[in-house]
């Protein structure tokens, strides 16, 4: 009798981890998609296309373009979310007067009930490789994300018309956020990723590389106004000094995908030996 009564316990337990096994594979991914060109861009409507193909979907986002803020956020007035509808679908969407990193922030700590499992900004309209990831609204809210220690990704397309064609980033997209999901990242690592403005069929894949050393030649263009007041226009060119062909930008001219693994740990580790040489007391 007690060995019927064991066999059946077994059975039920078996049957029940099978069941929670299926419910487990089956809960979708809770995604948070944030951008720096604000909520209306056509680059965060494709990218919300795409993510309500893999889980459920919660767009924080400006409610106006934000771009070249850097990882700025707003401590000197009052923030807004108000919850909208920009298009059919069935994200849940809220517009934010703050910066991409305030909308992070809002995300986690005010909208959302739990932490999400992935979080995605973009897609951007225009580059974010090389030096520019400082710049970036786009980056900034990845990374905010990640010291909350949620996987992140950037993503940018190398075209900066408000009508870009984002049509061939869709399947790279897809591909990059099921290995994030499927595979984590390291810790304190979030990923930037350029999509090259060509054909998909001109794509030659995905490369992961280093961030390549370059920089802007920066002049400011002064001019006056009619009432006689001096006023400027930031102007300037970009600089690849690197050519080695494991960077973004070579991945970039040569029509590869570049993902490019950063952190927010800004620490020169390779300095501290060296510093630690001199003498403070002197």
């Amino acid at each position: 009798m007690l060995n019927q009564v064991i066999i059946a316990f077994t059975g039920y337990f078996s049957i029940l981890a099978r069941r929670n096994k299926r419910l487990k594979m089956s809960k979708k991914p809770l995604i948070l998609v944030t951008n720096d060109d604000g909520i209306t861009a056509p680059g965060i409507r494709t990218l919300i296309s795409v993510m309500c193909t893999i889980g459920d979907v919660v767009v924080v986002a400006p409610d106006s373009p934000q771009s070249g803020m850097g990882h700025a956020i707003t401590i000197d007035s009052t923030l807004h979310v108000e919850k909208v509808t920009i298009d059919d679908g069935p994200q849940t969407e809220y517009s934010c007067s703050g910066t991409p990193a305030d909308c992070v922030k809002l995300a986690v700590r005010e909208v959302l009930d739990r932490k999400p499992d992935l979080c995605v900004s973009g897609i951007n309209h225009g580059s974010n490789s090389s030096i520019n990831v400082i710049y970036s609204g786009t980056m900034s809210a990845a990374l905010e994300a990640g010291i909350e220690s949620i996987p992140a990704i950037g993503f940018s397309l190398l075209d900066y018309n408000w009508g870009a064609n984002f049509e061939h980033s869709k399947s790279f997209i897809k591909t990059i956020v099921l290995n994030v999901l499927n595979n984590g990242l390291p810790k304190d690592v979030v990923l930037n990723v350029n999509i090259p403005n060509v054909s998909k069929k001109e794509i030659k894949g995905i490369k992961i590389c280093r961030q390549a050393r370059a920089n802007w030649e920066e002049e400011f263009d002064k001019r006056t106004n009619p009432m006689g007041r001096d006023y400027y226009w930031l102007t300037g060119k970009f600089v690849n000094m690197d050519h080695g062909e494991d960077t973004d930008e070579w991945a970039l001219k040569n029509n590869y995908v570049s993902v490019v693994p950063v952190q927010f740990d800004l620490t020169a580790h390779h300095a501290i030996q060296q510093l630690n040489s001199w003498d403070f007391n002197a």
